[in-house]
């Protein structure tokens, strides 16, 4: 399939009216079949489900189109032969993505890295070792953009191939901070995925609708440092409810950052320890050619799948009360950012510890700071009893201060 321009300003039409999410957006397809008589339907539809759905006019989406065409982006069509695959299969997959940078490149087989944004410098050198390898096994990596875990998955893998996935739109990177990170991405041959509109500024629950895209796009989601109420850890439970793999890296029961990972170990997720324990389970699950389709069903239906869009009742089609999980997310969400503005030299350092021995020198260049202000800092640390030093100039964390 491939839509003509004026299909696809339909699909944008419709997919972009209150009310309309994607379980919606097919059903109405499938009833009336084209997105053009589901427009012309809607006012009847809205009116006889009591609710008020107002597509936005064809200017509108007109003017959106132009405004994406001028950053480098394209509309994909689920259905399109470009449109990736394994989101295809996903049950909540979006009508339209919008894609800056190589859209081939969501068509290889794929791997989900995410993690904690306040994450340990340990954590961020295994992430860097695991992405390496993945992407050197042929593997394209997926992630959010976040601060921590998933910036330094993106980093270790422009070379071989990354994608990140934006729970705003195009224009409206988050964090701020990263808008370099994705011209670095995009300028290395990788790809920026989002389904937001142009405009669009992310709020609390659009983190996790980029999360279910995430583990959709990927074969398998690895999660690496993730505290209990982590959005790290709904990423994880959209890829088993779309029936992909989830893989945990282990760590130690002192830091709270290990508490959800080893929680999804418990609960039988892969440990991982070595990119070979990754490799191992997904080689059979990647066609010859590359395809990322083995052993996928097409858009698995599972208990306790949820819907994250306010999506209007048509007749008979009721989606589900969004997930209460929101809220925790949002909290969760805002402490962190919170906390990262608050952060001086001292707490950057003390967040980049672990109860893992971690060298003074790989200290240094994950917080950024210089290496005498490092040294003088985990004088007093030890001084304080929070640290202590063993061998090969290595130090680890044993008490919070």
């Amino acid at each position: 399939m491939q839509l003509t321009d004026a299909q696809r300003l339909d699909w944008l039409r419709l997919i972009r009216t209150e009310g309309v999410g994607p379980r919606t957006f097919r059903g109405l397809i499938n009833r009336f079949g084209s997105a053009a008589a589901a427009l012309d339907a809607l006012p009847d539809l809205t009116k006889r489900a009591g609710k008020r759905a107002l597509p936005p006019t064809a200017a509108e989406a007109e003017r959106e189109i132009a405004a994406a065409a001028r950053l480098g982006v394209r509309f994909l069509a689920m259905g399109e032969a470009a449109y990736p695959k394994a989101l295809h299969a996903t049950d909540t997959a979006p009508p339209l993505i919008a894609v800056r940078g190589d859209p081939a490149l969501l068509l290889k087989p794929s791997v989900a890295m995410v993690g904690s944004r306040n994450a340990s410098t340990a954590g961020l050198a295994f992430t860097e070792r695991l992405t390496r390898g993945l992407g050197e096994a042929g593997l394209v990596v997926v992630s959010g953009l976040a601060r921590g875990i998933d910036a330094r998955a993106h980093k270790a893998s422009l070379a071989t191939g990354t994608v990140a996935v934006l729970a705003g739109g195009q224009d409206r990177i988050y964090p701020e901070s990263h808008a370099g990170l994705v011209e670095e991405i995009v300028g290395a041959g990788g790809a920026v995925v989002a389904e937001m509109p142009m405009g669009w500024v992310p709020r609390g629950r659009d983190f996790p609708r980029r999360n279910r895209i995430i583990s959709g796009l990927s074969l398998g989601t690895v999660v690496i440092e993730a505290a209990r109420r982590s959005g790290s850890l709904i990423t994880a439970r959209f890829a088993l409810e779309q029936g992909r793999e989830v893989f945990a890296v282990p760590g130690s029961p002192l830091d709270p950052r290990a508490e959800g990972t080893n929680d999804l170990i418990r609960q039988g997720a892969t440990l991982v320890s070595d990119v070979a324990h990754i490799l191992s389970v997904l080689d059979p699950l990647i066609e010859p050619g590359g395809s990322s389709m083995g052993g996928m069903s097409d858009r698995p239906e599972r208990a306790g799948t949820s819907d994250y869009w306010d999506e209007i009742d048509f007749d008979g089609t009721t989606p589900a009360a969004p997930a209460p999980l929101f809220e925790a997310f949002e909290r969760d969400d805002a402490g962190e950012d919170d906390a990262a503005k608050a952060q001086d030299d001292r707490a950057r350092l003390i967040a980049a510890l672990s109860p893992t021995p971690v060298r003074t020198d790989e200290l240094a260049r994950s917080t950024g700071l210089p290496v005498r202000i490092v040294q003088t800092t985990l004088l007093e640390l030890e001084l304080d009893g929070c640290i202590e030093r063993h061998g090969s100039g290595t130090v680890s964390l044993i008490r919070s201060p």
